[in-house]
C-alpha cells in the first residue's frame, strides 16, 4: 500500500473556473509562462498559446479536462501529461481516446516539431532557445497545478508518449521520479544506444533537416550536435547520448510504473516501427535482467489491436494503445 498525502479540498485562489458553458477557463500566467491572446476550444477541451524565455517562438498547451470537471468544486483530479511525436503539435492531438477519461486531466504541452524533450547542449543556434525540459518540468506542470483542479502528487501524475514523446516520457520520469508514478512509451525512441544507431540518426536527421525542402519542418537546420553532443560512439565522445538514453537508465523507473506498447511495422526492415520495435524489445530485455517489472504490448502487425491498427507507426495504432493505456492508469489513480 502506498501513503498518499492528504490533498487540502479547497479550491485555491486563482485555479481557473470556466466562464460560461461554453468558454474554456481563465489561465493566469505564472512560473515564466505568459498567456498570447485568448484560448482556443471550449470548457473541457481547449488549447493556449504561451510564450517562455525557455523556448523560442510561442508554444501551445492542449487540456482536455474531465466532462464533469465543473459539476464539484471541490473535486480534484490526477494529470496523465501526454507527449507528442516529430513533427507534430498538440493541436494536431485529437485522438477520440484522449478523451474518454472523466477521472483524469490529460495536459499536451508543446515539444517542438524537434525538441526532443531536452535542454539543448547549444543554446545558440539560429533555432534559438531550447529548453525544452525546463518548459515542461519547471513551468507547464506547476502553472497546471496553480490554474486547475490537479492532485498535485507524485501518485497522481502520469507522462506518456508517442515516439518522440515516448522518448520524452522516460525520459522526463528519468530525470524527475519524484514527480511521476506512470510513464508510457508508444512506439518511443526509447533506445538511442550505440546499439540503435538509427534512431541515434533519427535524432540527428530531424536537427540538420535531412528532410530538406521548402515545406520541411525542421526548419532552420542546426548542427547536428545541437541537442546531444557527438551521436558517434568514438572515445567516449557520445557519452551525452548515453546519459539521456532510456535504455541505460531504467533502473531509475524503479517503483514507477511503466508501459510499452509497439508494433513490428509488418515486419518490414526499414520502417519506423521497424527500429522502434527494436528499441521496445532491448528496453524490455534490460528490465528482465533488473527484475523490474513492467507492462509490454507487441501489437505485431496490429490485426488483434483495434480496427485501424495495421502494425505500423501511425494514429491507427496509438489510439488503440491509449484506449488501453488510460483505464489502466485510472485504475493505478484510484488505487
Amino acid at each position: 500500500m502506498v501513503a498518499v498525502a492528504a490533498v487540502a479540498m479547497v479550491m485555491p485562489a486563482g485555479v481557473a473556473q470556466a466562464a460560461d458553458g461554453a468558454a474554456p477557463p481563465r489561465m493566469e500566467d505564472g512560473f515564466g509562462l505568459t498567456q498570447v491572446g485568448t484560448a482556443t476550444g471550449d470548457a473541457t477541451n481547449f488549447y493556449l498559446t504561451v510564450t517562455t524565455p525557455e523556448v523560442a517562438g510561442e508554444q501551445h498547451i492542449k487540456i482536455i479536462l474531465p466532462s464533469g470537471y465543473y459539476d464539484d468544486p471541490a473535486r480534484r483530479y490526477p494529470v496523465m501529461y501526454f507527449l507528442h511525436g516529430s513533427p507534430d503539435d498538440p493541436i494536431q492531438q485529437n485522438y477520440p481516446a484522449l478523451s474518454m477519461s472523466n477521472e483524469m486531466i490529460t495536459v499536451i504541452p508543446d515539444g517542438g516539431a524537434r525538441g526532443w524533450y531536452a535542454n539543448w547542449l547549444d543554446q545558440k543556434t539560429p533555432a534559438g532557445a531550447q529548453n525544452w525540459e525546463n518548459f515542461h518540468l519547471k513551468q507547464v506542470i506547476p502553472y497546471i497545478d496553480a490554474n486547475l483542479k490537479t492532485i498535485a502528487t507524485k501518485k497522481a501524475r502520469a507522462v506518456a508518449g508517442i515516439s518522440m514523446g515516448g522518448f520524452g516520457a522516460f525520459h522526463y520520469a528519468q530525470v524527475r521520479p519524484d514527480l511521476f508514478s506512470q510513464t508510457a512509451s508508444l512506439s518511443g525512441d526509447i533506445d538511442l544506444s550505440a546499439a540503435s544507431m538509427d534512431l541515434r540518426f533519427a535524432v540527428v536527421a530531424s536537427l540538420i533537416d535531412a528532410q530538406g525542402g521548402e515545406n520541411s519542418p525542421y526548419k532552420p537546420a542546426v548542427d547536428s550536435d545541437a541537442a546531444f553532443g557527438s551521436p558517434y560512439p568514438v572515445f567516449n565522445a557520445d557519452w551525452r547520448f548515453n546519459q539521456v538514453d532510456p535504455k541505460q537508465n531504467m533502473e531509475k523507473l524503479a517503483g514507477i510504473g511503466v508501459s510499452i506498447y509497439t508494433g513490428d511495422g509488418g515486419g518490414q526492415i526499414g520502417t519506423l516501427e521497424f527500429w522502434v520495435s527494436g528499441a521496445a524489445k532491448n528496453v524490455k530485455a534490460r528490465m528482465d535482467s533488473l527484475g523490474m517489472p513492467y507492462y509490454y504490448v507487441n501489437y505485431g502487425d496490429g490485426s488483434g489491436w483495434g480496427t485501424q491498427c495495421n502494425g505500423d507507426h501511425n494514429a491507427g495504432c496509438w489510439e488503440q494503445d491509449l484506449r488501453d493505456l488510460i483505464p489502466r492508469l485510472e485504475k493505478a489513480f484510484a488505487s
